[in-house]
């Protein structure tokens, strides 16, 4: 009883009410007067409390007054938060190039053929429903290879040149198809073939490989090389414009290249096409037919 009895005395006290007068101070006449209980003024001034926190915190959160608070990234902070995310993001794209290049030199030197080589699915050109095709030789196809083989290894070309050894077996892809207006001659120092085509031609990768070498040149315009395996290079001139970079990974057949009439030596648009093979220019007449 004594708990209740104190409980409604508190209560009692916070709804008591109180007069609140403003007085002049010199005739003492009452100019201003509130009637007011404990229990209001705790009201007005929760009330007056939460209106004051929300006003501050949408003044705060909606104007530049945010960027004053301490740990809050200001305008030029979030443009360079931005600019970095972009930059780290084309390091690694140049990155993933770099170790793809890498990855190329590896396969060269050691001489798998680009086996190991990670290849993105759009650089692909061969149909998904036939990668996992296999083919076996017949018995009558082995001999017929082994007697051609046999005819062919004292056998030389018009030009005199011994095909290289190791890649008579090889199926070179057509950079270009066209007339050679130029053949190949090593005696004048012209150790390619120059195949003439409509301007814009796209320019095919004859093999897979990386490319290591795609720049303006005063000479032979824009060119581009590409290292195989088996230490094979070829190199494509005179090019409009380069689809490739230094580092990335071609297949064989894809475009690398627009047909153009660039550099000071050349009379109109053509592809000067040139094949090396461990350092010495073959005449690409013997392994593909334009």
């Amino acid at each position: 009883m004594g708990e209740v009895k104190e409980k409604q005395a508190i209560i009692k006290k916070l709804r008591n009410k109180y007069r609140l007068t403003i007085s002049n101070e010199s005739t003492f006449e009452e100019a201003l007067s509130f009637r007011l209980s404990r229990l209001n003024v705790f009201t007005i001034a929760g009330l007056f409390s939460i209106v004051l926190i929300a006003l501050i915190t949408i003044l705060i959160a909606f104007t530049p007054l945010r960027e004053y608070i301490p740990g809050y990234p200001d305008g030029q902070m979030r443009r360079n938060i931005e600019q970095n995310s972009t930059l780290v993001d084309s390091l690694t794209a140049e990155l993933e190039k770099r170790d793809r290049f890498f990855r190329g030199i590896k396969n060269v030197i050691s001489g798998n053929d680009f086996e190991n080589t990670v290849e993105d699915k759009a650089d692909s050109i061969v149909d998904p429903k036939y990668k996992g095709l296999q083919f076996t030789q017949s018995e009558s196809d082995s001999i017929f290879r082994k007697e051609h083989e046999a005819e062919e290894k004292f056998n030389l070309t018009i030009s005199g040149e011994n095909k290289a050894r190791g890649i008579s077996s090889i199926h070179f892809f057509t950079p270009l198809k066209g007339m050679i207006s130029n053949s190949y001659n090593g005696l004048i120092g012209h150790y390619g073939v120059d195949v003439v085509g409509p301007l814009n031609e796209r320019i095919s990768a004859v093999l897979d490989g990386t490319v290591i070498f795609a720049e303006w040149t005063l000479n032979t315009g824009y060119v581009i090389q590409i290292q195989h395996g088996k230490d094979l290079v070829s190199i494509y001139k005179h090019n409009q414009e380069l689809l490739k970079k230094p580092g990335e990974f071609v297949r064989a057949g894809e475009a690398i290249a627009i047909l153009g009439n660039s550099g000071e030596l050349t009379s109109g648009p053509h592809l000067h096409f040139e094949l090396w093979h461990n350092g010495k220019a073959l005449n690409p007449e013997s392994y593909i037919k334009f």
